[in-house]
């Protein structure tokens, strides 16, 4: 909480200054009276001015951006959805551990996921960047349709075991596909534990290739 000292002829004074600087009213503030003043011999000589120290007891709100993450993040998404002309699309939302997780249901024929899932990362990152800007803080959006994130890493862990088997049976080096960082991820961690395997990211730029080799 906050503290202030205020000066005036008198504490009644001193008072009515902290009221009129803080434009908040008595029950707001917790005042403590520090020197009750006087005015001296005959007012003239002597005289010492009344001092309070004012604590503010009234509670600042937060910013309704910060307790409303997931309305926010919601109200991008619906907005932008707005303007593709589809029926029947919902969008159903849910905070996790600080992860807002935007589920769009009704998207049947895979125009909101896009090739490879393109047009859905592009709807992740514009609603991304309009919450964290609003709240000001980094916050994490993951937007999905129709289940396609995890049906995503399924093929991918499954991809990249199969080509693991194919470095190791052919002892050369094999790569995947141009891959977001989040799919990269995923490459790496199915082969990870696999000891007979290296991989690394290669290329340029968003999208890299994972490159699987054969151990030595």
């Amino acid at each position: 909480m906050e503290t202030f000292e205020f000066e005036g002829k008198t504490a009644e004074e001193a008072i009515e200054n902290a009221h009129r600087q803080l434009n908040l009213s008595e029950d707001e503030m917790e005042i403590e009276v520090l020197e009750p003043g006087s005015a001296g011999i005959f007012g003239l000589v002597g005289g010492r001015k009344a001092r309070v120290k004012v604590t503010i007891t009234k509670e600042e709100p937060k910013p309704a951006v910060e307790n409303n993450g997931l309305e926010i993040a919601i109200e991008a998404l619906e907005n932008i959805l707005s303007l593709i002309p589809m029926e029947g699309v919902t969008v159903r939302a849910q905070n996790t551990d600080g992860t807002i997780a935007l589920d769009i249901e009704g998207d049947k024929s895979g125009l909101l996921i896009g090739r490879k899932g393109r047009t859905l990362d592009a709807l992740q990152f514009i609603v991304n960047k309009i919450v964290n800007k609003t709240l000001q803080k980094r916050t994490q959006v993951v937007i999905d349709s129709e289940n396609y994130r995890q049906r995503r890493k399924e093929f991918l862990t499954q991809m990249a075991l199969k080509m693991g088997d194919k470095a190791k049976k052919s002892r050369k080096s094999v790569s995947t596909n141009l891959l977001n960082p989040h799919e990269r991820r995923i490459v790496h961690m199915a082969l990870r534990d696999d000891e007979r395997l290296e991989t690394r990211s290669r290329g340029e730029g968003l999208l890299k290739k994972v490159v699987i080799m054969p151990g030595k």
